[in-house]
């Protein structure tokens, strides 16, 4: 397994056509093993196409890449070796059971024969798959698919895991498993390299990402960092008395360095008899100049609270760039 502060991935200018359609375009990029690196993008972004290039499914056009320091184009059997890949629609053969399942993948990737029934026995434990062990693929639910899928992509105890929208189509329950499975995997070591277009999934996982349009990266880095590169200002959430709002939004739009004070839908608070204000322009230095306004103005506020960019405001912002 690779230390912490091991490059696992390393690529520059990495190119790949269909003809006339860039699907990844001059992609440079370094990731560093046990990091969750998401790569974000709305459908055709170039998404998949990058694992393929990664896992030396295809060649790339132009550019280079290095999987543990080896090239996908001459040794992507070695590499495969080494990581696992979950597509977005992962294909299982309804016939098999889920122990058969995991059995063929494991003498696929060549898990020694003595440890075959202990791994499978444990990932079946993990994705709550025991008691089905012994029934055939095709009577499972979506959810029981998508576990299944996952413990084949871990059979054989990857250093890199490729996820390709890995929560599409789960109830809330799984959808928790599988975000706990990639933090467990982060912990011991292992490197995730998440494909996703769920911002708020990638936000609550990721150490880093990349944002994508069209097959070329647009920003690489944690969210707080790019959310910083864009220099478009913070926020600030008020909740004031429901009876006060229209006071309130006058108030704050008149109060440097406030551009734009709007009120937020929020049901819950209604309910309480409050509602929530955002100031935007305005930042964490910027509360008590805005607290004493409110007081001098005898407007009662329940709460102030300044809130950093999010990766859907990076997100939206870098795609109008």
């Amino acid at each position: 397994m690779e230390t912490a502060s091991t490059t696992v991935i390393t690529t520059e200018n990495l190119t790949r056509t269909f003809g006339a359609n860039v699907a990844v375009n001059a992609l440079t990029v370094t990731i560093q093993a046990g990091e969750v690196f998401g790569f974000l993008g709305h459908n055709g972004a170039g998404k998949t196409t990058t694992v393929r290039l990664l896992n030396g499914v295809i060649a790339p056009t132009a550019g280079a890449a290095r999987i543990f320091g080896l090239d996908p184009t001459t040794h992507g059997h070695r590499i495969r070796a080494r990581t696992g890949v979950l597509t977005e629609t992962p294909a299982l053969d309804n016939r098999m059971t889920a122990r058969d399942t995991l059995r063929y993948f494991a003498e696929v990737y060549g898990v020694p024969a003595g440890e075959r029934t202990r791994r499978i026995d444990e990932l079946l434990g993990v994705f709550e798959l025991g008691k089905r062990a012994g029934s055939k693929v095709g009577g499972f639910s979506k959810g029981m698919r998508q576990r299944l899928a996952l413990a084949r992509t871990l059979i054989h105890d990857p250093d890199i895991i490729f996820l390709d929208e890995p929560t599409s189509g789960l109830d809330p329950v799984a959808i928790r498993e599988v975000h706990q499975m990639i933090e467990q995997l982060s912990h011991r070591g292992r490197t995730v390299f998440l494909c996703t277009h769920n911002l708020a999934e990638a936000e609550r996982l990721c150490d880093r990402v990349a944002v994508l349009a069209q097959g070329r990266v647009l920003a690489i880095g944690a969210t707080q960092e790019l959310g910083s590169q864009l220099n478009r200002g913070h926020r600030v959430s008020v909740e004031v008395n429901a009876d006060d709002v229209a006071r309130a939004v006058n108030l704050f739009t008149q109060t440097p360095p406030v551009s734009l004070a709007e009120p937020v839908l929020d049901r819950a608070a209604a309910r309480q008899g409050s509602a929530f204000i955002t100031l935007h322009g305005a930042g964490r230095a910027d509360v008590p100049q805005l607290i004493r306004a409110a007081v001098q103005q005898g407007l009662e506020l329940y709460r102030i609270q300044p809130e950093a960019p999010t990766l859907e405001d990076v997100y939206f912002a870098l795609q109008e760039l």
